[in-house]
């Protein structure tokens, strides 16, 4: 999917990522957890990376193979180091409305990767496929 840089593209994400994710057998529970990472990774595209530039797309890619779910968002931004993320549970943090879209991306999914692109950052949202005779 490729997107104009706004708030319906964060909406329209959420939704395939949701209908994407039930299609691949995850329970109720791991549907909304995807759909929250991805809504939180497309909010960063278009609001930290491209700055609801309409001169700046979103693009979203879903997959699945035997093993994973596999989630890319990229923005066309200045990119960012991911290790300047400042710690949501920190004190100084605690209390601060915003910040804490990438804590959840990485409480909820198993694996999140950042990749700076030429422009723009690309984010890999992963979640592990496992049968539920292994789940217990």
């Amino acid at each position: 999917m490729t997107l104009p840089s706004t708030l319906d593209t964060v909406d329209r994400v959420e939704q395939e990522a949701e209908r994407f994710a039930s299609h691949a057998g995850f329970s109720e529970d791991d549907v909304s957890n995807i759909a929250m990472a991805v809504r939180e990774a497309t909010v960063n595209a278009v609001i930290h990376g491209n700055n609801y530039s309409r001169d700046k797309d979103v693009t979203a890619a879903f997959e699945t193979n035997d093993n994973d779910l596999v989630i890319r968002i990229a923005d066309q931004g200045q990119g960012f180091n991911e290790q300047n993320i400042p710690d949501p549970l920190s004190p100084e943090n605690i209390l601060r409305g915003s910040g804490r879209g990438v804590f959840l991306m990485r409480a909820f999914m198993d694996e999140v990767h950042f990749r700076n692109l030429s422009p723009g950052t690309e984010l890999t949202l992963v979640k592990h496929r496992i049968p539920a005779q292994n789940a217990a």
